[in-house]
């Protein structure tokens, strides 16, 4: 994949105690990296818009992602966190929520990457239920995801530019690329 900017690199990403779980490391880099890449193609205006009367906005769902993504690590997983309202940036503009983003997920990396089966195989609470943190944290992951799968439908809507994710788009191709069109 090539990245017209790459928040965190992987000369940052710490090596896992427990080389099985390099992949979480990794994972939550390379995801907090892509959902970086989708806010940035908002322009300010674009804040306020919402598709639908009953669709968040475009900062709201930005907002979102930062409290509910600080509660998982927090309250779930135990991290050392900020306050929620320490989540948010000051001034919520697209490039502050994608700064808070990376500056947020960077300060948990080394707290990851000391972990090993004792953590991640332990039980916590996760709501009303129990369940193994390695479950809570893959489902992070897919909660983030979806967010930020509605964020580039609001690009397309909008249109805006839609980044690569997980491989090519519309907009955003290069010489390899195969989005597995054909029989």
């Amino acid at each position: 994949m090539k990245y017209e900017r790459v928040a965190i690199s992987d000369d940052r990403l710490p090596r896992a105690a427990a080389p099985a779980y390099q992949h979480i490391v990794d994972t939550y880099a390379s995801e907090t990296n892509k959902t970086a890449s989708v806010w940035r193609m908002f322009a300010e205006d674009d804040l306020g818009w919402r598709p639908h009367e009953r669709s968040s906005t475009v900062a709201e769902i930005m907002r979102h992602q930062l409290l509910s993504e600080r509660r998982f690590f927090a309250e779930f997983l135990g991290s050392l966190e900020p306050s929620a309202k320490e989540a948010l940036p000051e001034k919520q503009t697209v490039e502050a929520f994608a700064v808070r983003l990376v500056d947020l997920a960077v300060g948990r990396l080394g707290w990851m990457s000391a972990w090993g089966d004792k953590e991640w195989l332990g039980n916590t609470q996760f709501f009303d239920v129990r369940r193994e943190r390695i479950w809570v944290f893959w489902r992070r992951v897919l909660h983030s995801a979806h967010h930020r799968t509605q964020l580039t439908v609001y690009l397309r809507l909008l249109n805006r530019t839609v980044p690569s994710t997980y491989g090519p788009t519309a907009d955003v191709t290069w010489s390899g690329a195969d989005p597995t069109l054909t029989v």
